[in-house]
C-alpha cells in the first residue's frame, strides 16, 4: 500500500530511522506494528531532514489483506502522535516501490516577508526574511531552473553516488505571492541533498541584491558548491507531493487520487 503522510517536521530528527532519536520512519513503523502484530518496513519517496515538514510525503509498506484502505487509514490515525497524519491509502501493484518508482517530487518553500512573520504561529512554518525582495528577479531566478542542468552546486558534496552526473531535470519552478510573504515550488524529476534550499538561499540573496541578477544561471552547471549562498532553515520547507504512473495503482484508488491530493496549509500556517 501507499501512505500519503502529514508531518509536522519541528519533532523530527528527518523521515529516516536512526538509533536514539524520534525520526517520522521509526513512529509511523511503529504504528503499523501495534495494527498489524508485528515488524513493518516503511520505505518513504524522499528523506527529508530534521525540521523539514510534508504534506504529501508518500511511503510504501506491505500490510496483511485484512486491513481495508478506509479501515487502516482509521487506524493509523487513531494511533499515530498529533504531529503525524495520514491523509490518503492506496493500494499498489506488488513491485510499487516508493523511491525508485516515483516520477517526480514537488516541493514549497515558504518565505516570509512581513513582520508578522516572526510570530510563533508563523515562524515554525517559514522562513522569515527582513530585507525586500524583488519579485521579478526571483522570477527570473526560478526560470533559469527549467530544464535539463547540473545542480551540483546546489547540493551538500560527497552525498550522492560516486560518480552522480548530479543532473536534475526542473519541470516546474515559480514563486507565488501569497498573504505576508510568497512561496518557491518546484517539481522536478530528483533532488539532490539540501537541493531546495540552497536554491532559495541563492535566490533570495539575489533578489535582496546581496547577489548579482545573473547568479543562478552562472552556478548552474557549476563543478562545486563554493560560491551557492548558504542553504535556507529546514522549517520553511514542504515535501508537498509525489508522483507515480496511474498504472501503479490498483482497484481504482488511483481515480480517488484527485480528491485525496495533499490539502494546502492555512496561508498563515
Amino acid at each position: 500500500m501507499q501512505l500519503v503522510l502529514h508531518y509536522d517536521g519541528a519533532g523530527f530528527a528527518g523521515w529516516q530511522r536512526q538509533p536514539d532519536v524520534r525520526t517520522v520512519q521509526a513512529v509511523v513503523e511503529e504504528a503499523l506494528a501495534q495494527l498489524c502484530g508485528g515488524p513493518v518496513a516503511v520505505l518513504g519517496a524522499g528523506r527529508t531532514d530534521a525540521g523539514v515538514h510534508a504534506t504529501g510525503q508518500s511511503a510504501g509498506a506491505r500490510i496483511p489483506e485484512k486491513w481495508e484502505r478506509s479501515s487502516l487509514r482509521r487506524a493509523l490515525n487513531a494511533t499515530l502522535p498529533s504531529d503525524v497524519w495520514v491523509e490518503s491509502v492506496f493500494l499498489m501493484r506488488p513491485d510499487f516501490h516508493a523511491r525508485y518508482g516515483a516520477t517526480s517530487r514537488r516541493y514549497a518553500y515558504r518565505v516570509g516577508t512581513d513582520a508578522d512573520a516572526r510570530s510563533p504561529f508563523r515562524r515554525r512554518w517559514e522562513w522569515s526574511v527582513e530585507r525586500e525582495l524583488s519579485h521579478q528577479l526571483l522570477q527570473e531566478s526560478a526560470r533559469a531552473l527549467l530544464g535539463d542542468h547540473c545542480f551540483r552546486a546546489f547540493a551538500v558534496r560527497g552525498t550522492a553516488p560516486e560518480g552522480d552526473h548530479h543532473r536534475c531535470t526542473v519541470l516546474q519552478a515559480a514563486w507565488r505571492d501569497r498573504p505576508g510573504g510568497v512561496t518557491f515550488e518546484i517539481e522536478a524529476n530528483r533532488f539532490l541533498h539540501h537541493m531546495v534550499r540552497f536554491l532559495v538561499g541563492t535566490m533570495v540573496d539575489v533578489a535582496s541584491g546581496r547577489r548579482d541578477p545573473g547568479t543562478i544561471p552562472r552556478l548552474l552547471g557549476a563543478s562545486d558548491n563554493l560560491d551557492t549562498s548558504p542553504p535556507a532553515p529546514a522549517h520553511g520547507l514542504f515535501l508537498e507531493h509525489v508522483d507515480y504512473p496511474r498504472e501503479l495503482y490498483l482497484d481504482g484508488s488511483a481515480g480517488d487520487r484527485e480528491a485525496d491530493e495533499a490539502i494546502p496549509l492555512p496561508a498563515g500556517a
